[in-house]
């Protein structure tokens, strides 16, 4: 077994150049706090851990299966108001609350879908922009129990120290991202949904009269969203141990979708890049929002997009992995990107231009 794990990581992971910065990647994000053991960095990344879960669980619903979701939010904040909720009026810890307030995001996941069946391009978009609205306002109307506009406090946090917080978080969301990856995986040879994802994305009547049952899909996509969504929404609540009408904002909701355009949408590693490159920078510079940086962050990450598709339309990561990694046009084989042959069968990489003769 592990001479079989080692061949596969021989040939499969080390020359590509792209797998090897992923792996050294996640070897310092589980060494980092033996680099430095100030509470504040470790809780910058720590919520860019669940920020990762958050965006790339948008990926999967609006990339991959092509359903545009402008309310993302509506997902990590229901599930973060009903960890509050179980919380202060049942006395329920973490270790159940954050299950059953994903398990609720989910439930909302497949109930939002149903009235969106029938709509593809911007009316889907519209419908689901205009139910975070409907929660904040029951929010608000429903002040005695869920706060209002100050939100409710003193939630317990996850766990004692800022290091097992981070830790908890980093491994879930590991976790999270590998199991998104391979369901959208189009290549895999064991889950398919993937694939399917990519066929409703590109035509969805083309996918149904080719026997795929769109419909179910695309609730499973709305499902599986509202469940990595939710589930970093309730992680959120109690790693800040309050819980607010921000999360149900829209600016939460296009945070994820910026996090996504700059790193590369329609690609996993795209979401994780965009958080972490975008979300550290703008909170180290910003400083807990006493600066002028911290007060517009929203603004300065929509320039800094806008950059990014002026120069990178797909993105920051995909345009590094352009320049380092090349496929094969014959096996679709990855390779090193300055190899002039492929690696498996030999086809050359660069398809040379003939002189035309006169």
């Amino acid at each position: 077994m592990f001479r079989r794990l080692f061949k596969d990581f021989r040939f499969s992971v080390l020359p590509v150049p792209g797998r090897i910065i992923a792996i050294v990647f996640f070897v310092v994000l589980f060494a980092f706090p033996l680099i430095t053991d100030r509470s504040y960095y470790l809780y910058i990344f720590t919520i860019s851990n669940l920020l990762v879960i958050f965006a790339v669980s948008w990926d999967l619903l609006s990339g991959y299966s092509g359903q545009v979701n402008f309310g993302h939010a509506l997902f990590f904040g229901v599930s973060a108001y009903s960890v509050a909720l179980l919380n202060k009026y049942f006395g329920l810890q973490p270790w159940l609350t954050i299950p059953i307030g994903t398990l609720v995001a989910t439930g909302i996941g497949v109930a939002t879908c149903i009235p969106a069946l029938r709509l593809r391009g911007p009316y889907l978009s519209l419908l689901t922009m205009a139910f975070p609205f409907i929660l904040l306002g029951l929010v608000m109307a429903f002040k005695g129990v869920t706060g209002g506009e100050f939100g409710i406090t003193g939630l317990p946090r996850l766990a004692e120290t800022p290091v097992a917080r981070y830790y908890i978080c980093l491994i879930v969301m590991a976790v999270s991202v590998l199991i998104m990856w391979k369901l959208t995986d189009a290549g895999s040879r064991y889950i398919r949904t993937g694939l399917i994802f990519h066929a409703i994305r590109e035509d969805e009547i083309a996918a149904r009269a080719s026997g795929i049952n769109t419909i179910r899909y695309k609730i499973l996509a709305f499902a599986i969203g509202g469940f990595f969504a939710g589930l970093a929404g309730a992680l959120y609540a109690h790693i800040l141990g309050t819980v607010g009408v921000s999360s149900l904002s829209m600016v939460m909701s296009f945070r994820a979708i910026i996090y996504v355009v700059f790193g590369g949408i329609v690609s996993i590693y795209g979401a994780v890049v965009g958080v972490y490159v975008l979300q550290t920078l703008l909170q180290i510079l910003g400083v807990g929002g006493t600066t002028w940086v911290g007060q517009n962050q929203i603004l300065i990450m929509a320039i800094i997009v806008i950059l990014v598709l002026l120069f990178m339309p797909e993105g920051v990561a995909v345009w590094i992995r352009d320049k380092i990694e090349r496929e094969c046009p014959r096996c679709k084989l990855t390779n090193v990107a300055w190899r002039k042959e492929c690696r498996a069968c030999g086809a050359s990489l660069y398809t040379e231009k003939k002189a035309v003769s006169h």
